[in-house]
Parts: structure tokens; sequence; C-alpha cells
């Protein structure tokens, strides 16, 4: 009967290997929790006007909760990617002012417009332009209050034949409610602002 030494001697490199790939799974969950900090976008069949409501309200907050976090951090921190291959904390600002002008137009559309058609964008080579990578975050920052000023407004007017209204994405080929895209955009803010707020809790500034 073998002992306890050639046991474990035998069957060391299937330990390791099983060693392996439970810390390439770890690596992954990591690298998903630092990508998606709130989980992803699961859109609901409904929404409540409570649950509308909460969404136009993280809407409402999400600039100054930036300029909060962001406003005594120097180049060297703007310029820190918020994973690893990410975008930088000022690349993933100046997106999420792109984004959220779009998506003030695309309310816009779809108000005015039956179902209109709307015009996606490369989301991943805007953020390479040269502004997106070196300009002041204060620009975006300043983007996004008076944007988002003007958007709370709208989205506090709407009832609920406006938040039925749709718009269409060719890219994804997808119809999207207006009540449903307040609450992509809800999570959208919020996502990119823990991407920067987990970083700085990482990095202990």
């Amino acid at each position: 009967m073998p002992d306890r030494e050639q046991v474990y001697r035998k069957f060391a490199p299937i330990t390791a290997f099983f060693n392996q790939v439970r810390s390439r799974t770890c690596n992954i969950k990591a690298m998903e929790d630092l990508r998606y900090p709130i989980g992803k976008f699961k859109p609901q069949d409904t929404y409540s006007p409570e649950e509308i409501k909460t969404n136009i309200q993280v809407i409402s907050a999400i600039p100054s909760k930036f300029v909060n976090l962001l406003s005594d951090w120097r180049d060297h921190q703007l310029d820190t990617p918020y994973r690893p291959e990410g975008w930088t904390v000022r690349q993933l600002v100046h997106h999420v002012a792109d984004s959220h002008i779009n998506a003030y137009c695309r309310f816009r559309l779809a108000l005015t417009e039956e179902n209109p058609t709307i015009k996606p964008y490369r989301e991943s080579l805007w953020a390479t332009l040269p502004d997106a990578e070196s300009a002041p975050v204060e620009l975006s920052l300043q983007l996004l209050k008076f944007v988002h000023y003007r958007w709370v407004l709208l989205l506090n007017s709407l009832g609920e034949p406006e938040l039925g209204r749709t718009f269409f994405n060719p890219g994804t080929q997808k119809t999207t409610r207006l009540d449903t895209a307040i609450a992509l955009y809800a999570w959208h803010g919020e996502h990119h602002y823990q991407h920067a707020c987990q970083l700085a809790l990482r990095k202990g500034w």
C-alpha cells in the first residue's frame, strides 16, 4: 500500500493543474468585477413610476458625484487606467459626457419622431481621440452638469405615453422604450462612476 507521500507525488501534477484553473477562474472573476462593479445592465419588461423616479434621480446626481470624487485629483491620477488594459479615468469621464450627450439627443428624437433610427457611434474610437485622451476633465464635467440639467427637466415632464415611445438602434438591432433607456443611462452613469470610485479605494486616494 503506497504511503501518503507517494500518493501526493503521484497526484501533484493533477492538483497543480486544478489549482491553476481555480486561480485563473478567480482572476477572471476579479476582472469581471473591475469591468462591472455594479453588475451588467438587466432591462426589465416594465418599470413602476417609483422605479422611473429613482432612475431619474440617479441620472440627476451623476455630475455632482463625479465632481465631488475628482475635485482634487492630479493628472497622474486622472491618467491612471481604472483596470488593466482599460480606459484612464480621464477617458472615462469624457466618454460619459459623449454618451450622455448622445442619449439626450436620442430622447428628443424619440419624443418628436415615430421610432426614429438613431446614429450609433464607435465609443472605443471616440475614447482615443486627442481630446478624450488629454483634455481637462473639467470640460466634460461642465458638459455633464448642463446637459443633465436639461435632460432631467425633460425626463421629469414625461408621462406614461411619452415613456412608452421608442427609438431603434441599427447597431444592436433593438428598439428601446424610453423608460428602459432611463434605466440604462442611470446604470451607465453609476457604472462608470464606480469605476473611478473603486480605483480610488484600491489606491487609497
